[in-house]
């Protein structure tokens, strides 16, 4: 059957699919334009970047399509406001947030008409962003990718944060892998639509070096780990040598801060430099984040392709919500 539309707001995606916006640099207009043109929602990691540059690149997105642009600005950025004004100011069609809470942010949304999505793992703030004014809410559990907010599995933690919300659209996310799942998240548990990260940088157009793409292509189930993160928040990542540094209690701790581009830093290493080296090539020294499942995918394809394969696997099961 069909799968229905996604309503997020006043914008519609004819795929219920959202791409999570990863940084830095990882999900950029060259990745966000193709999703966006497959009727997903294409999603620009905005965190940790120059607001220039965010804007070029959101600027850049809305030239080249007239699907939905988001931006993803995690809460924990020192210049988060800066960054989700400059977003609106660029034209973004959504914002996306998450690692961190902000009330404030609906207001901004609601006056200058932006839909803001809130990322969650409780069904207490979930709740919340609701009543503040969340146009949509993803439920983003342990499998995914980058920082997380709970240990709580995707398929525990979903259940109980449909109970409490039902006027926004609830979007799964976290070690999603394939179509199969993304229809039995919707038919058995309710999801409107799904999130999914890490499947897209084994895809032809994400940005990221050829090396970072062979560290996913090669990693088995023993090699993804949680880190924990300068940010204050552990992260799931992709055993490199400089993560088995960090196992093995090295010190691995940033000599300066060149970017101060968190609230609050532990120092522990500059998260910034290591995954900038990570996108460049860099994969001995840098840090790669990645989803629990990652180790089940072993190619890369078109954004294109990845869409079809994921939308006739969830058509050839999908059910509708009675």
């Amino acid at each position: 059957m069909k799968l229905p539309e996604l309503k997020i707001g006043s914008l519609t995606a004819r795929i219920p699919l959202i791409q999570g916006g990863m940084s830095i640099r990882v999900s950029t207009s060259s990745l966000a334009v193709p999703v966006a043109e497959c009727g997903g929602i294409g999603t620009i990691g905005g965190s940790a970047i120059p607001v220039d540059e965010l804007q070029e690149d959101i600027r850049r997105a809305k030239s080249q399509t007239s699907g939905i642009i988001a931006v993803n600005i995690m809460y924990a950025m020192r210049e988060f406001y800066e960054l989700v004004m400059g977003s609106i100011e660029a034209g973004v069609d959504m914002i996306i947030t998450g690692a961190g809470f902000s009330r404030d942010i609906f207001k901004i949304g609601h006056k200058f008409n932006v839909p803001i999505v809130s990322i969650v793992s409780s069904p207490s703030f979930a709740k919340l962003a609701e009543k503040l004014g969340a146009a949509a809410i993803v439920v983003e559990a342990a499998e995914a990718g980058g920082h997380l907010g709970t240990q709580t599995k995707l398929r525990d933690l979903f259940p109980s944060v449909r109970k409490v919300i039902s006027k926004v659209p609830l979007i799964a996310a976290g070690g999603i892998t394939n179509g199969f799942e993304m229809a039995e998240l919707m038919d058995k548990y309710g999801a409107d639509g799904i999130q999914i990260a890490s499947r897209f940088v084994l895809s032809k157009e994400c940005s990221v070096s050829q090396k970072f793409k062979e560290v996913f292509l090669g990693a088995e189930k023993d090699d993804i780990v949680l880190v924990s993160s300068p940010v204050g928040l552990p992260g799931r990542a992709i055993k490199t040598p400089f993560v088995e540094k960090m196992i093995r209690g090295e010190d691995v701790s940033a000599k300066e801060c060149k970017y101060q581009c968190l609230k609050k830093c532990s120092y522990k290493y500059c998260i910034n430099d290591r995954l900038m080296m990570s996108h460049g090539g860099n994969v001995e020294d840098g840090l790669v984040f990645s989803g629990a499942n990652t180790f089940k995918m072993k190619e890369i394809l078109s954004v294109r392709e990845i869409f079809n394969r994921f939308v006739q696997e969830a058509e050839s099961v999908y059910r509708e919500k009675k």
